[in-house]
């Protein structure tokens, strides 16, 4: 066995083996000098744990012996005390911050579907989702007899009006020098509002169809194909056509157009909430796939709870530089909801919890003499944790460095 050092704690065992037994005494054997020479040195070097663990003025905290009625208190030595630091608890005001959670959602005001009256197969596409378009910009062409029919109608129409016009003029001429009578004069009269009617009508039907211009429809060459024009400018969202597919007009979605410069974010407020969540109160938006902040404000809340989750909706709109907000993207928006008066509030680090989660402080009991209190938590912000139960105002706690006494209590133990 080696020589001990002053300060540790070693112990070498001795082998037990056959030769350090003595010969068996009734048929067993009996254990040498030096087995039991060997077991008294692992006794003594188990019953010295205790002191191995250093108890005296190195250790940083001594504790009393425990008791299941009373909290366990130790005491920290004068000389470690710079190392914690130590709060007075006093009464303080705290901006309350509510944090509601919700998804970003399309702006509904700037959003709209592209549905076409026109019946027919697509026969091209123009745009894909991602793309910005600009308002009346063709996004498809539909091959469609109809749209055909009503471009015939409207060259028809359009000419026999401006026929019926002339007709009209030239009766008025006529007439002013009495060479045709009166009837003559109103016949021609009612040819010309009658084409004019018919004019109105063909050009209504295009406009239905989207055709904003039937005049364009002129300068170039007869077509069977109708463009889908974009109503509103903005990003391609989503695409719900392809090459090939038939249409059925006032009935098929094509694409989906949403002006994503300006977004929706839809937050769930629980009832205790209500009455600090207003119309046009300033709301600032995190999410987890940015460092960003992004600004906003309440511009709606739902005036009837949802049945199953007890919540009601509020609805923020805030702007998207970048296009980096998505539709369905998780968020978290903190409202702004007054003030707390008189609060107790104490530093985050001071607040810790046992292994049941539940949280307690390192309370003084005595000059350098400490014990465990259990505390209700309140709100939390801006590095400071309200405390609503378990503290009053003159205490002192621990702050920065009741981690460190946490983890020496667990080593005790």
């Amino acid at each position: 066995m080696s020589d001990l050092q002053p300060g540790t704690c070693h112990v070498e065992a001795g082998i037990s083996t056959r030769k350090n037994r003595r010969p068996l005494l009734a048929g067993r054997w009996l254990p040498g000098p030096s087995l039991v020479v060997s077991m008294a040195v692992a006794v003594i070097w188990l019953a010295s744990l205790t002191g191995c663990s250093g108890s005296g003025a190195d250790a940083p905290a001594k504790y009393a012996a425990k008791s299941p009625d009373t909290p366990e208190l130790f005491s920290i030595p004068q000389e470690q005390m710079s190392h914690v630091q130590l709060v007075t608890v006093q009464p303080t005001n705290l901006t309350r911050t509510l944090r509601l959670s919700g998804a970003v959602a399309y702006n509904s005001f700037r959003t709209t579907p592209v549905i076409t009256q026109v019946s027919g197969p697509v026969s091209r596409v123009m745009v894909v989702p991602g793309q910005r378009v600009t308002r009346a910009q063709p996004m498809l062409y539909v091959a469609s007899p109809d749209f055909s029919q009503l471009r015939t109608n409207y060259v028809k129409a359009r000419d026999a009006y401006a026929l019926a016009q002339k007709s009209y003029a030239r009766a008025q001429d006529l007439y002013q020098h009495h060479a045709i009578a009166v009837k003559d004069l109103e016949q021609a009269e009612s040819a010309e509002v009658q084409a004019g009617g018919d004019l109105a009508s063909a050009e209504a039907a295009l406009r239905v169809m989207g055709i904003t211009d039937p005049d364009s429809l002129l300068k170039g060459p007869p077509s069977f194909e109708v463009p889908v024009l974009a109503p509103i400018g903005g990003e391609v969202v989503e695409q719900d056509v392809s090459v090939g597919q038939l249409i059925q007009p006032g009935n098929t979605q094509c694409f989906m157009i949403s002006d994503t410069s300006n977004m929706w974010v839809l937050v769930n407020v629980y009832q205790k909430d209500l009455p600090f969540v207003r119309n046009g109160d300033p709301v600032t938006i995190q999410t987890d796939a940015y460092p960003d902040v992004f600004q906003g404000r309440i511009s709606y809340v739902a005036a009837s709870l949802d049945p199953n989750t007890r919540t009601l909706q509020a609805r923020i709109q805030t702007s998207n530089p970048g296009g980096k907000l998505k539709k369905d993207m998780y968020v978290t928006a903190s409202v702004r909801a007054g003030t707390i008066r008189d609060a107790i509030a104490l530093p985050d680090s001071a607040v810790l919890r046992d292994s049941e989660n539940m949280p307690f402080v390192y309370a003084q009991v005595s000059p350098n003499q400490f014990g465990r209190r259990t505390v209700t938590l309140g709100e939390s912000l801006e590095g400071k944790t309200q405390i609503t139960s378990g503290l009053k105002a003159g205490d002192q706690v621990i702050g920065d460095g009741s981690l460190f006494l946490q983890f020496a209590n667990s080593l005790q133990r």
